[in-house]
């Protein structure tokens, strides 16, 4: 078998797209109509705020947020203080930090510039753009204000490095403008690449024209759509089918193939079947299974995954398996598949940052560096850059992941409303003793006449029934009125207290 691309829009409000290898689930990507991604949109947008304890520029390009601009991300062309020969860069080699000057002496509130997104916002944060604009094609990646050519470092044969260089140099390429070759590249000929160099030409020399007429905050370029970015970026010779339950997606992605690479826009097909595509299949059994914590191992172990603010912490279980015959080989053989495994569901989730993976304890130094080995050569499938540090005495495996977008359970979930996210609540009798112990605090006071409770329907029944003598015993000792209502605005462990005087005003406690 080979790899194959389903893209589901038959509902048009959702479009999902997998990749499966060998029938088995590879890579996901989902995209909302409510929650567009903005990842690669050009915008002219203007600086609003400077904020110099931590070098970063806060821009306004006209959507809602604010974007988010660190001097890393701030080209040399709006340095101040420039000689000509820096107003660009050579490609693969910025400025370190120390070598930049600082973010106040560069940018000025009310400022104008070019900038674009890296990173979707997530939750109440803005987000994240940058100077360094680029335009992605299929087979190179335009690199306007920069200099030299480079090549994918996922590009490890030198042959076709070599070839690919090659082809670059005899190219004619516009002037003040970079190219990375790109992955896809290595079976494109020399016309594929100078089609494609030609085409982002034009679109740059678009660009630049609205530069010049926009009045920031104004949109430049806005990026292609889900099913057009993860053909660009994915598609390549080894998937044999493109299989769409959309009709008109179907002529969209066959247009795009004929464009970009006509010999393979056959491989377009449109599903016409009751069976839902992702059903016919079993990608949402596969799905399931990304929403939970835990996943389970062919072996019988099992990985938890457990996504924080600061980190991602993965912990693998050896849960039934008893096969090996003794402890060590049960250990290498559950780790080795758990590897490979946490690998996926990172990709599939779309998880990034810092990730801790925490391996069952192995003796031997030989199998520690075996399970490394698997995880890094893992690692390699993924288009998102990692850095993975050496596996501890302990098993422990630290890396960083590029976010490529929120992750999956960021863009398709909200908290809890009874538990906000925590995943528990307080227990009933819990929640009523502190509830008991503010209604004594609030009856201390002389002013106050009557406490008014207002918790869930939960804890109210609790109250009233549990602690019925406990209250009445309270009104007793001091006069006072207490009264615990129910709403069903407020769930799990909430609850409000609120005093009033003798006149109904309501008293500060």
């Amino acid at each position: 078998m080979s790899k194959e691309m389903l893209i589901n829009d038959a509902q048009s409000q959702e479009c999902r797209i997998a990749v499966l290898d060998n029938g088995s689930l590879e890579e996901l990507y989902v995209e909302q109509q409510s929650h567009v991604s903005l990842v690669g949109s050009m915008y002219k947008g203007k600086i609003v705020n400077i904020e110099q304890g931590i070098q970063a520029a806060f821009v306004d390009f006209g959507n809602g947020k604010n974007g988010f601009l660190h001097i890393s991300d701030l080209h040399p062309k709006y340095f101040s203080k420039k000689k000509k020969s820096e107003s660009s860069e050579k490609i693969g080699k910025r400025k370190a930090l120390k070598d930049r000057p600082l973010i106040q002496d560069c940018l000025k509130k009310g400022m104008d510039l070019i900038v674009q997104v890296t990173k979707d916002g997530i939750k109440s944060k803005g987000p994240t753009l940058t100077t360094y604009v680029s335009l992605p094609g299929k087979y190179v990646v335009m690199m306007p204000w920069m200099e030299r050519l480079g090549v994918s470092h996922k590009l490890e044969d030198d042959q076709t490095r070599d070839r690919l260089r090659e082809i670059l140099d005899e190219v004619k390429r516009p002037k003040n403008v970079g190219f990375i070759i790109r992955t896809a590249a290595a079976a494109a000929s020399k016309r594929d690449i100078k089609n494609d160099i030609a085409y982002l030409s034009r679109l740059w020399v678009a660009i630049e024209k609205r530069i010049e007429k926009a009045r920031s905050p104004e949109s430049l370029y806005q990026e292609s759509d889900l099913v057009i970015r993860t053909l660009r970026d994915v598609f390549d010779s080894k998937v044999s089918k493109v299989i769409c339950d959309s009709k008109e997606v179907a002529d969209k992605v066959r247009d795009f193939l004929a464009m970009a690479m006509p010999r393979y826009k056959k491989r377009a097909v449109y599903y016409d079947n009751p069976i839902p595509l992702f059903d016919k299949y079993q990608i949402e059994k596969e799905l399931a299974k990304i929403s939970s914590h835990t996943v389970g191992l062919k072996s019988g172990g099992s990985i938890v995954i457990e996504p924080t603010e600061a980190l991602v912490a993965i912990d693998v279980n050896s849960g039934k398996y008893r096969k090996q015959t003794n402890a060590e080989k049960t250990a290498v053989k559950i780790n080795v598949e758990a590897a490979k495994e946490i690998m996926r569901q990172l990709r599939l989730r779309d998880l990034g940052g810092l990730i801790i993976c925490d391996f069952i304890d192995m003796r031997e130094e030989a199998n520690r560096k075996e399970v490394e080995r698997v995880f890094r050569a893992e690692a390699k499938k993924d288009r998102a850059r990692s850095k993975i540090l050496r596996i501890s005495t302990f098993g422990i495996i630290e890396m960083t992941r590029q976010r490529m977008g929120p992750s999956l359970e960021l863009s398709t979930t909200v908290d809890c409303p009874y538990c906000q996210g925590r995943g528990i609540i307080k227990s009933g009798s819990a929640v009523s003793v502190e509830v008991i112990r503010k209604i004594n605090l609030s009856v201390s006071k002389p002013q106050v006449e009557t406490v008014r409770v207002v918790t869930s329907v939960m804890l109210a029944n609790f109250l009233l029934n549990e602690n019925r003598s406990i209250i009445a015993e309270i009104e007793n000792k001091s006069g006072k009125k207490v009264v615990v209502n129910s709403s069903s605005e407020i769930m799990g462990d909430s609850y409000t207290i609120t005093c009033y005087d003798e006149r109904e005003s309501v008293v500060k406690v």
